[in-house]
């Protein structure tokens, strides 16, 4: 489990942060770490272990180098940030740390880059139905009114059934039929 359940493993994950961070800006003179964030840490109910999530702001088209770089002096300094940690901290047992690469920004980075752009689509979709016109009629759809056309219909329909209906009913057609 995570922190989260634990008031106090949440407490020292917030500690952990500060601790990281403020070691990272001030102690910590590596050039591999410039531009490196802290932006969360997580650590065990049990307290043994510390992840630590980081991202950072790389130059374009050079940020897997400035990562994979960041990430092997992050690891250089494990044993000197948990001694940070430990002191700050005054914890009987430091949690062993251990340091993670956060896709989350630079995904959310990509996601609001397509929000844009579905936005400008959706703005020029409406500039032109503003101007827009059917290709037909406004109502292609055909209305016909009950004309007396029908009613003509329905009277003639009738008078056939009547004869019909008139022709069964004699005996002698009875009789027809049951020979």
């Amino acid at each position: 489990m995570m922190s989260g359940t634990n008031p106090r493993a949440v407490r020292i994950a917030g500690l952990i942060k500060r601790v990281v961070a403020q070691s990272l800006e001030r102690e910590l003179h590596d050039p591999r770490l410039s531009g490196v964030t802290i932006t969360d840490v997580r650590v065990t109910n049990d307290m043994q272990i510390a992840r630590i999530f980081w991202t950072q702001l790389g130059d374009d088209g050079k940020e897997k180098g400035q990562r994979r770089r960041a990430a092997q002096a992050l690891n250089q300094a494990k044993g000197r940030l948990r001694s940070h940690v430990g002191h700050k901290a005054g914890l009987r047992l430091t949690p062993v740390l251990e340091f993670k690469y956060d896709d989350v920004p630079s995904e959310a980075t990509e996601i609001e880059d397509i929000l844009t752009v579905a936005l400008k689509r959706d703005a020029e979709l409406a500039k032109a139905r503003e101007n827009a016109q059917y290709a037909g009629e406004a109502d292609p759809y055909r209305h016909d009114e009950p004309a007396a056309d029908d009613d003509e219909f329905d009277e003639d329909s009738d008078d056939v059934d009547a004869d019909d209906d008139s022709e069964a009913e004699t005996p002698e057609a009875d009789a027809h039929f049951m020979a």
